[in-house]
């Protein structure tokens, strides 16, 4: 008997948000029971309301539902936001992203972060943030900026200014330190 075996291509977007949650792949009846936790139901909706951008009545379906919830939940995340695979909040409550704001693979947002646009000055726009970036509580990133791959932006740092890789960004005003295994233990299971 051959067995099929599957490639991370093989699996969609919110199956590798959910595998970040827990290290399993789950199949969709598996995804749905797990949707009463928070953060993995507004997630779902949100990959949904981004997957039906282009076709005009189920857009504005997913666009009501996700509007209801990101009043129920706290989150202020569009569907235009350009995020990444293997998205992963760490809990639900206020979180506000621009969006136009663009996020990478495997980056972990926790409550209470703020990544917003800056109207003027030498860093207008928005945030464009890398790979494998953990962003703490309470964290604000503002402006036309760039944060690179392995970055920790540790709880209560304001960031306005661009990141290299391989940094832990700590403090208000906030500071860089060049570190290789910045988010280390604290990003897992990567897709």
């Amino acid at each position: 008997m051959k067995y099929k075996t599957f490639t991370m291509a093989d699996y969609s977007i919110i199956q590798k948000d959910f595998y970040r949650e827990n290290g399993k792949w789950l199949s969709t009846f598996q995804i749905w029971k797990k949707c009463i936790n928070p953060n993995l139901h507004f997630v779902y909706i949100l990959r949904m309301a981004q997957k039906y951008q282009k076709k005009p009545v189920l857009n504005t379906f997913w666009r009501i539902v996700l509007r209801h919830y990101q009043i129920k939940y706290g989150f202020q995340i569009y569907p235009e936001t350009r995020i990444g695979e293997g998205f992963y909040l760490g809990h639900f409550g206020s979180l506000v992203i621009n969006p136009k704001t663009i996020i990478g693979k495997n980056c972990n947002i926790a409550h209470g972060v703020t990544i917003g646009q800056q109207n003027r000055g030498k860093n207008e726009g928005c945030p464009v943030i890398g790979n494998e970036v953990w962003i703490g509580t309470n964290a604000v990133i503002v402006g036309g900026i760039t944060i690179g791959n392995n970055v920790l932006i540790v709880p209560n740092s304001y960031v306005n200014f661009d990141v290299p890789s391989d940094s832990v960004v700590i403090g208000n005003p906030a500071k860089i330190i060049p570190t290789s295994d910045a988010t280390k233990d604290y990003i897992n299971r990567k897709v």
